[in-house]
């Protein structure tokens, strides 16, 4: 596990930041290397040594979301802010935690805490994604996390898909687009095999003319996708 961890505060509340370094300064793996009230002075600042960004959403210029997507890895984010509607958006560019203010110092640590597993375990698969285990997913009013080893396969239904699952009777129904969700499962356990249809390749039972059997339902594979799927696949 990793010693230290340097970390930015990106915050237009000077006594925000007061608070966060105070409560990094309070915590022994935890190194401060800078301060910032202007996102766009954090962007210049952020370099591949910075493990962990501290980061209000709601900021003049430009955004905490919009910032959010400008860190390369492997720096990680924990969003912070007044406004918990936030909290959808914060998963959707995969921040590891969001704190709502006023931010108390054991919720600051157990996040922190968490942060240094997650960097720990990047370092020692620094070629998996962030992601490479699960996903978030909007179902209803909740976040649902779904571990990937669970999938069978997903399908699309206008602007919802459904996930089909190893131990569920019925599917998960979450709000998002089939494009949404193949960008965030890895593309070598997952192939998209048609319009509707994204396919767990190991629980692909056989492959039988243009279609796949899984989970005892044969699923189409359409021409566009054939030939993607068939490299994946080995065919």
């Amino acid at each position: 596990m990793k010693e230290t961890l340097t970390c930015l505060i990106v915050d237009d509340e000077p006594l925000a930041i007061k608070l966060l370094a105070n409560f990094v300064e309070r915590t022994p793996f935890l190194r401060l290397a800078g301060t910032f009230l202007d996102p766009l002075e954090a962007l210049q600042a952020l370099t591949p040594d910075i493990d962990l960004l501290f980061l209000d959403i709601q900021m003049p210029g430009l955004t905490g979301l919009e910032l959010s997507r400008l860190v390369q890895p492997p720096t990680r984010i924990i969003f912070t802010t007044a406004y918990k509607e936030y909290a959808f958006d914060s998963y959707e560019v995969h921040a590891l935690d969001y704190l709502l203010k006023p931010v108390s110092y054991p919720t600051f640590l157990k996040a922190a805490t968490h942060a240094r597993t997650v960097l720990d375990a990047d370092s020692s698969h620094a070629s998996e994604t962030p992601a490479e285990n699960y996903l978030f997913v909007k179902s209803d009013t909740r976040l649902v996390r779904v571990d990937f080893d669970r999938i069978l396969y997903v399908s699309g239904l206008k602007d919802y898909v459904r996930f089909h699952l190893t131990d569920a009777a019925r599917p998960l129904i979450a709000l998002s687009t089939m494009k949404a969700v193949e960008e965030k499962l890895p593309p070598s356990r997952f192939c998209r095999i048609h319009r509707s249809y994204i396919a767990a390749l190991d629980k692909i039972e056989s492959v039988e003319h243009n279609r796949v059997r899984i989970g005892g339902e044969l699923l189409p594979v359409s021409p566009g996708y054939q030939e993607g799927f068939m490299k994946k696949i080995g065919g």
